[in-house]
């Protein structure tokens, strides 16, 4: 820790930079920022920095407000859309009580706890984010809604188009900040991108994803255009999703992986799904936090709407993706419910609870979905056993709301603030009248 301090200290000066600005999340995932001058660098390492966490939301109860930032000095980086006037570094910060203890409603804290449960059973957690987001002309919209950047579709090569630009600048960025990128692409709704972040630990990858969100609005800025994650922004056209692959490792050992075993998926690997699934309507308030959430979850465009899993299956909730020969630490399991617009931190540490839970208890996997889980009637669900997940934002809260699991992994603060929050965002949207009643029942009624 003192090598890197050092490190940031000397990098400051080398390169000028005059502003660092300290992230970190609210417990809804919206990113919060502080900055302070070079000098106070050394300062904020040995004692952290203060602040009212009252006044960030989910953060603290008024009566024990403040709160210390705690930059850690391995997520320093120069921002590279500051450029070299005014250079500007950002580091996240952990959240801690003024007597040095962790801040109970730091999500940060509740991923970090997560991790550590699942290193005492001798894992290390792995994930791969695929983060799909659409870019409108603005942020603006008329009767017609938002108008999105182009009509491409899924892969499509659009010479000139925005998005090639977009994401050539936006793939650039995230690598000057340390986030190697695996692949990007046009997704299947008009406007419509994918950017697939390499695998990394959990903690890294949940930082990233915030970083790639700020990088993403600022290329957008630059562009000319509007990026936004809302999980479905369009009516008629797919949502945006953040399937999410992942593994555990046991030292250098993929504990997913078991040669000639079916798909090359170890018990452990089975049980761990089966804990997905057990645990998903009870987890989906945070994978899926927003009213809006379960427009793209039950509206099809390859969005799971039923707890199953299959092989390569791209209807089902989790997917078990083809097996590379010769590699096993390839094997890896993709959980497909989550979309763009949740908190990294506490979704990462639901999941890998909900999977854990299966190991520990040794769940049973059901059997596989092999057909097209949309093609079937709700009888033939029924018969099968596909249980649906919540159809809206007030059903994942009843779930929710009774899960011991969700409770014990995000501790009671946060918990009792992710449930206080989304009520009052459920009762705000039901209290809506929308266009489409207008629409269906004015002239009629």
């Amino acid at each position: 820790m003192d090598k890197q301090r050092d490190f940031v200290l000397r990098t400051i000066e080398e390169r000028g930079v005059k502003f660092v600005r300290l992230w970190f999340t609210d417990v809804i995932g919206t990113l919060k920022s502080v900055a302070i001058a070079p000098a106070e660098v050394e300062g904020a390492f040995a004692e952290g920095i203060g602040f009212d966490g009252s006044a960030i939301e989910g953060l603290t109860r008024t009566f024990e407000s403040d709160l210390l930032a705690q930059p850690d000095p391995s997520t320093f980086q120069i921002l590279p859309w500051r450029g070299d006037v005014d250079p500007t570094a950002r580091m996240f910060c952990d959240l801690t009580t003024p007597d040095g203890r962790p801040a109970v409603s730091d999500p940060r804290h509740v991923l970090r706890r997560a991790l550590a449960k699942a290193a005492d059973a001798g894992f290390t957690f792995y994930t791969h984010p695929e983060i799909e987001f659409y870019l409108l002309k603005s942020s603006q919209f008329g009767p017609e809604g938002p108008v999105p950047v182009d009509n491409a579709g899924y892969f499509d090569n659009v010479p000139g188009g925005t998005a090639h630009d977009f994401r050539r600048s936006s793939v650039r960025m995230l690598e000057d900040l340390g986030i190697s990128v695996e692949y990007s692409h046009h997704e299947g709704g008009p406007g419509q991108n994918e950017i697939d972040l390499r695998y990394a630990d959990a903690l890294s990858t949940a930082d990233n994803i915030m970083t790639f969100r700020t990088v993403v609005k600022e290329v957008a800025i630059e562009e000319g255009v509007y990026a936004t994650f809302m999980p479905k922004p369009l009516s008629d056209e797919p949502g945006s999703g953040m399937h999410t692959h992942m593994s555990l490792f046991e030292g250098d050992v993929n504990a997913f992986y078991e040669a000639g075993a079916e798909y090359q998926l170890s018990l452990t690997g089975r049980r761990f799904i089966a804990g997905l699934l057990r645990h998903a309507n009870e987890i989906a308030a945070v994978t899926n936090q927003f009213v809006n959430s379960y427009k793209r979850l039950w509206s099809g465009g390859e969005a799971p709407s039923f707890v199953t899993w299959g092989h390569n299956n791209r209807s089902a909730l989790v997917r078990v993706p083809m097996y590379k020969p010769n590699k096993g630490q390839s094997t890896r399991v993709e959980y497909r419910a989550l979309d763009s617009a949740a908190n990294p931190y506490l979704a990462y540490a639901l999941m890998l609870a909900a999977g854990l839970k299966g190991i520990e208890e040794e769940y049973e996997l059901p059997p596989e979905a092999e057909d097209n889980v949309w093609s079937l009637s709700d009888a033939e669900r029924r018969a099968l056993g596909y249980a649906p997940l919540p159809a809206s934002l007030d059903h994942a809260l009843e779930y929710m709301e009774e899960s011991e699991l969700v409770a014990e992994t995000l501790g009671e603060q946060v918990f009792n603030y992710v449930l206080l929050n989304k009520r009052k965002e459920w009762e705000a949207y039901r209290g809506q009248v929308t266009p489409f009643e207008l629409k269906s029942n004015l002239g009629l009624l």
